[in-house]
């Protein structure tokens, strides 16, 4: 299983972002997982930033992106994306992209939760 994480890049403060991942091999329909994004910055733990449930229908988001980011999904495509506005420098992380069986509690926030992660890729967002 491949997960692909795209979109990462260095922005200014008060612009915006769109992250896409994309899943190859997966064992299962793509339907069948949540889909989640999480995020690391250096000497602190991973951590949730938003979730999809795998028939689209539910979104979760941590407080302090509510507003500003969406989570959405194109199930034909095996991808989900983030489209993330108004973003602050301390949205400065590494950001991750990865997928949980769909049968466990919703949302998944937990990073046991997810059985198949990506590389994550970088986003710099400057003062």
């Amino acid at each position: 299983v491949q997960v692909v994480e795209s979109g990462g890049k260095l922005v200014q403060a008060g612009g915006s972002l769109n992250l896409s991942c994309t899943v190859h091999g997966l064992p299962l329909a793509f339907a069948r997982y949540h889909m989640g994004w999480f995020r690391q910055i250096p000497g602190y733990e991973r951590g949730g930033v938003a979730g999809i449930s795998g028939d689209g229908r539910r979104a979760y988001y941590i407080k302090s992106v509510k507003e500003r980011f969406t989570i959405s999904r194109d199930t034909p495509k095996d991808t989900i994306h983030l489209q993330m506005n108004s973003l602050k420098p301390e949205d400065s992380a590494m950001y991750y992209c990865a997928a949980s069986i769909n049968g466990g509690a919703w949302p998944p926030v937990d990073l046991s939760d997810y059985d198949y992660w990506g590389q994550g890729i970088q986003v710099t967002v400057s003062s």
